[in-house]
Parts: C-alpha cells; structure tokens; sequence
C-alpha cells in the first residue's frame, strides 16, 4: 500500500477510504466488522463514517458498529484514521443539529461515546451552516482540540466560497482550519472541478470524493450488477439511467474494450487526479471491496482518460476560464 498526506498534513492515510454508510441498514454487525478486518489485511487505515448513518435518527446505528469493532482490541483503533461528521439531525430539539457550539460539543462526546474512543482523527462539518458565525464555530473546535478530543477538522459538501471564509477566519485565529474536503466527485458529477477543487488545492486540503461510482450508474448497470444492489439502490439506478443511458453505454462499451471492469475504471479515474486523496468506498459485501482494491493497480493512460472525458464531459476547467473569456 503506497500511503498519501492528507492534503498538506504530515499525516498519512490510504488511497482508499472505508466508507460505513451500508453498515447497520445494508449490512449487518458481523458482515461489517469483517469488511473491516479485511480492509486493514489490504492496508486500508482512512475510515469514514457520521453520527447520522444507520437511518434511525439519533440513534448512531453505523458509529456504534464501528466502536464495537474497535472495542475487539489487538490495535484496531491505533491502526485507522478515523473521520466522523457533525451537523444532521440527532433529535427533535433545536439545539440537537447544525453548527451551534452546543451542538458540536455535545454530539462530539456522543460520537466518542458509541465509537468507543477518547479522540477523532478528522472531525468533519456534514455541511454548511450559514446562520452560525465562524468565529462560534471555530472555537467549539479549538476547544476540542485544546481538550484531545479532536485532533483535525474537514468539512464535507462546502462549496469554494465556504472553503476560503472557513479557512481565512481560522487563519485569524491561529488556527489550523480545515484540513480535508469530502465532496460528491465521480466521472458524471464534475462540478467541483470549477471552485471547490482548485480551492482545496490553494489551501493544501486533502480531497475525500464521496459516490465515486455515481450511486452505482458507474459500476456496470448494463450487464446485470444492479441486481447484486439492494432494491433501493437498484430503483434509484434505474430512475437515474434512463435519462443517462446512451452515455452509459458508451462508458461500458470503452470499459469492456479496455477489459477491466466499470467501477474500477471509475474509482482510477478518481486516483489519477493528484489533487484527490483518497475516494470513498462503500462496501456491503466483503467482494466489493475485494473490487475496490483491483483499481490502485488500474493505471489510466492518456487516450482513455481523454475518452473518459468525451464520455462524460466535466464543466471545462476551473472558474472563471470555464464559463468566460
């Protein structure tokens, strides 16, 4: 495993990142913590998960897996990187969501309490909030890490604007500000490449790509591997694909010329771009991830990727060059 800084950390974290999204709704206790044995027999030590996953709100269905899977000993917990996110709804009372200092305070000791851990590697903001100051902010997340609670702080779906007001206020601060962007990056959505890329870039952040495969659209929908999804998924493939079906067969055609499979042509796409980190996988099943791992050796010469591009064409570059002269 050829390990990468987390942006312009000396930390140093895999190419691939476990995703936990599937674990508690999609995939059972036992079934989880296997994919997560394996994913340290593969070298795999960036987890992501959130204090939302497990669809039961408040509950923390998917941190509560992976803190009784740390809580199996032999180093599990000191060989992974673990990233966690603050903002969604962990209740009905108003203070029990966003990014009040309340609430990043309380659902900190929450998260610690059900991952079964006295710190957060990366502490992730799950979205923007605009009505709280970022000095407010700021200071709930210097506290903890002041306290050894929390060591580094990311931000997840923030456009470039919000980068820039994150990191200029921390900077007045003193304070390091974020360290990592976790954005929805795949070969059919391109958008971050016009503002949150190069801003990511400028300010030496690590990029954390969620649905590297589209919801799936990417992972060979055409030849039948929809039916290995769950009925949701494989609904939402379906609504999705009809509007987008010529381009994806396109895709699948070049990916079969090329012999290698769909999802991992994706997932390399993703890795040759320097600025991206580490792409978000998600596993059900220990196969998937089996899958995951083939794409680090997957090495995408020039002709495909500017067929890649041909297929699924990004916006043309960074902003301003991309919409004006």
């Amino acid at each position: 495993m050829e390990y990468r800084h987390l942006g312009r950390l000396g930390l140093k974290v895999s190419p691939l990142c476990l995703g936990t999204m599937n674990f508690g709704p999609q995939t059972s206790e036992p079934d989880s913590h296997a994919i997560m044995d394996r994913a340290l027999e593969h070298g795999i030590n960036f987890f992501d998960t959130a204090n939302v996953y497990g669809q039961r709100k408040g509950v923390g269905t998917t941190e509560t897996i992976v803190g009784n899977w740390f809580a199996l000993g032999d180093g599990r917990r000191d060989k992974v990187v673990l990233a966690t996110k603050v903002y969604s709804e962990m209740g009905s009372w108003p203070n029990e969501s966003r990014l009040s200092a309340l609430h990043i305070r309380h659902a900190c000791e929450e998260s610690l309490r059900r991952l079964q851990t006295d710190h957060i590697d990366v502490y992730q903001m799950h979205h923007v909030y605009r009505e709280a100051t970022w000095d407010e902010i700021w200071q709930a997340f210097e506290t903890l890490v002041q306290q050894g609670k929390v060591i580094y702080v990311g931000s997840s779906n923030f456009a470039g604007w919000d980068i820039a007001k994150a990191n200029e206020a921390a900077k007045a601060r003193h304070f390091l500000g974020l360290v990592s962007e976790q954005c929805i990056y795949n070969l059919a959505e391109r958008t971050v490449e016009l503002e949150v890329l190069p801003a990511c870039e400028d300010y030496g952040m690590g990029v954390i790509p969620w649905s590297p495969l589209w919801r799936g659209l990417l992972a060979g929908v055409l030849d039948g591997d929809v039916a290995k999804g769950t009925r949701r998924a494989s609904n939402m493939v379906q609504d999705k694909l009809g509007g987008h079906r010529p381009q994806v067969e396109a895709y699948e055609k070049f990916c079969a010329e090329l012999g290698e499979p769909p999802a991992e042509v994706a997932l390399a796409w993703l890795l040759a771009n320097p600025v991206v980190t580490a792409p978000i996988v998600g596993p059900r099943i220990v196969e998937q991830l089996e899958g995951a791992m083939r794409a680090l050796n997957l090495k995408l010469d020039q002709g495909a990727m500017r067929r890649l591009d041909e297929i699924w064409p990004g916006p043309g570059g960074t902003a301003p060059e991309a919409f004006a002269w």
